[in-house]
């Protein structure tokens, strides 16, 4: 990438940027899942959620998000199923108890197609694509190129901002015992509830 491309991209970088590392309901998922099970358990949180995500962005800039947008109704049952199914998962990140809180748990975890679905029936993230694609993907005739472009883009700034919070996870688990950790995960459920119920009642 020319000097002049990456100035003309960076302002979105920016925002992809900002928009991945600051805490949101995947984050917490990986940080959550991370510190119980390892890398191994976040990897697919990881790439599940921010290839949803990359995807809404180029399903939106294609044409659906208008669709959606004239679909009010639909727009608050994946909001009300969204919000029970963040609210479930942060009951179970909760009640773990101390002996689920090690790579070797048994408790159930959340998987490549989990947070995959989490961000389709998440009407912020579908907000967010939509923003993306009303600012940065203009509308000349390369439109499709520049969507296509921030699509990809969003997905590979979004993976390194997960694996910090993954990192955060793992190095929290070496550090803390297992009680420590199990206090640390109640808090985690409980900013994941805040954060889901927030976003569907801001």
């Amino acid at each position: 990438m020319h000097l002049a491309q990456f100035s003309q991209w960076l302002p979105f970088l920016l925002f992809a940027f900002v928009a991945s590392i600051t805490p949101g309901p995947t984050n917490l998922l990986v940080f959550s899942n991370s510190a119980r099970f390892g890398w191994g358990a976040a990897l697919p949180i990881m790439l599940g959620g921010c290839g949803a995500a990359a995807a809404l962005v180029l399903a939106v800039g294609s044409g659906l998000g208008e669709v959606l947008a004239s679909l009010p109704r639909v727009q608050q049952a994946m909001s009300t199923v969204g919000v029970l199914w963040l609210s479930w998962l942060a009951w179970q990140i909760f009640r773990s108890p101390p002996a689920d809180l090690t790579p070797g748990g048994n408790a159930a975890r959340l998987g490549l197609v989990g947070a995959a679905a989490l961000q389709l029936v998440n009407p912020k993230t579908w907000m967010m694509a939509l923003a993306v694609i009303s600012v940065y993907a203009g509308h000349g005739a390369d439109r499709l190129d520049r969507v296509q472009a921030l699509s990809l883009l969003f997905f590979l700034v979004s993976i390194p901002c997960m694996a910090v919070w993954a990192g955060l996870g793992i190095g929290s688990q070496r550090l803390l015992s297992p009680r420590q950790m199990q206090r640390l995960n109640q808090l985690m459920a409980i900013l994941l509830l805040v954060s889901a119920w927030a976003g569907a009642l801001l």
